[in-house]
């Protein structure tokens, strides 16, 4: 029984992309200091029907949680339920933030944005560096 369910987990690990968010602001940043990475940070609110479609429609498809899982630490705060520094805007979700390792901003945007467009800004983003 434990081969088949370990094998099951294996085979859903190998075709599953999946973004492994930190719900922790100073945690994100340890993560990406030890992976050399910069961080992504979305803001977003429990209600916020512009923050659900773009984690169901944007999030979720593979090659957009391939390029940020290859190029950023993906942070989630939720202004309902995290601690948001104080230097990051809270309204007008979803906020999209691209931070180096050490916390310093050095890009940002806000709304709704479609699989392409937010693919785009990835690679945008990654030649400002």
């Amino acid at each position: 029984m434990n081969k088949i369910l370990l094998s099951l987990l294996f085979t859903v690990s190998l075709f599953g992309a999946e973004l492994n968010w930190i719900h922790n602001y100073n945690k994100g940043l340890e993560v990406a200091k030890k992976e050399h990475k910069d961080v992504y940070l979305f803001i977003g609110a429990d209600a916020c029907k512009y923050c659900k479609k773009f984690k169901k429609t944007t999030l979720s498809k593979k090659y957009v949680m391939n390029k940020l899982n290859a190029d950023f630490v993906p942070i989630y705060l939720s202004r309902d339920q995290h601690k948001i520094p104080d230097k990051f805007e809270r309204y007008g979700a979803p906020r999209h933030y691209f931070l180096t390792s050490d916390g310093k901003i050095y890009d940002e945007d806000v709304g709704y944005m479609s699989p392409e467009r937010f693919l785009s800004l990835l690679k945008e983003v990654k030649s400002f560096k």
